[in-house]
């Protein structure tokens, strides 16, 4: 067989099996953020964590995913949380969604590979 037509096959089952994660990863996330909000009170800090996951995931899915760009805004976020070592200037809910973005982030580029 070919090669170069098995290193396409790969790459192509590879692309799937990543998208595949990415969309299960979003409906876990979907339904987790909808049972939180319904519940309100406390569980309203897993919305908000949840919910800032959902566009990275949703646009993964879709074979959107940027791994260069999503390295450089993993890296934004993970300096803003380094800096909580610093000056503890954040409310909860930012924490929670800071968090969240560093989760996905971190999740998608270690499945990208």
């Amino acid at each position: 067989m070919d090669i170069k037509k098995l290193i396409k096959e790969e790459l192509l089952v590879e692309s799937k099996s990543f998208e595949t994660f990415a969309e299960k990863r979003f409906k876990g996330a979907e339904k987790i953020t909808n049972n939180a909000k319904e519940k309100g009170g406390p569980a309203m800090l897993t919305y908000h964590h949840f919910k800032v996951k959902l566009p990275y995931y949703k646009k993964a899915s879709e074979g959107k995913f940027n791994v260069e760009e999503s390295k450089k805004e993993f890296k934004k976020h993970l300096d803003s949380l380094c800096k909580l070592s610093e000056n503890v200037d954040m409310q909860q809910i930012e924490f929670q969604k800071l968090v969240g973005l560093i989760e996905v982030l971190g999740e998608l580029i270690i499945k990208h590979k």
